[in-house]
């Protein structure tokens, strides 16, 4: 047995829950989340990526708006997203990892979630008792 926790954008819960369904997985646990993952280093990319998020919502002309894309580039914010948890046979990892990276990568270079495989010693279900692999 694996547990699969896997990290994405708000924008894209959707498209995860459907991708995660269409691969056969009826059950799993969604939460929110606030996080923010490794700093890029490259400028003219956040320069690129500023003027995107700025470029978003023209509209809204407010300060505010420049000051949030800044700390979240720098580092100083911390965003929403949401965590999802997955438990799923030894054989099925795979199909399950490809089916969340195919609905969550992007062009933008960054902040497309993290992916993490994890060992699971035993699985219990509470209404009948049963473990292991037939708890799943």
């Amino acid at each position: 047995m694996k547990e699969i926790v896997a990290v994405v954008r708000m924008n894209k819960v959707g498209a995860t829950k459907k991708a995660l369904v269409d691969a056969g997985i009826a059950g799993f646990t969604a939460v929110k989340v606030m996080g923010r993952g490794k700093l890029v280093k490259d400028a003219s990319l956040i320069e690129e990526r500023k003027k995107t998020l700025l470029a978003l919502n023209p509209h809204n002309t407010s300060c505010g708006k420049e000051k949030m894309v800044t700390e979240f580039l720098d580092g100083t914010r911390l965003f929403p997203r949401r965590m999802f948890t997955i438990l799923v046979h030894d054989d099925e990892v795979s199909k399950i990892v490809e089916a969340i990276i195919q609905v969550n990568r992007t062009e933008n270079k960054v902040g497309d979630g993290k992916i993490f495989v994890l060992p699971i010693m035993d699985a219990i279900r509470v209404r009948t008792g049963e473990s292991g692999d037939a708890a799943l």
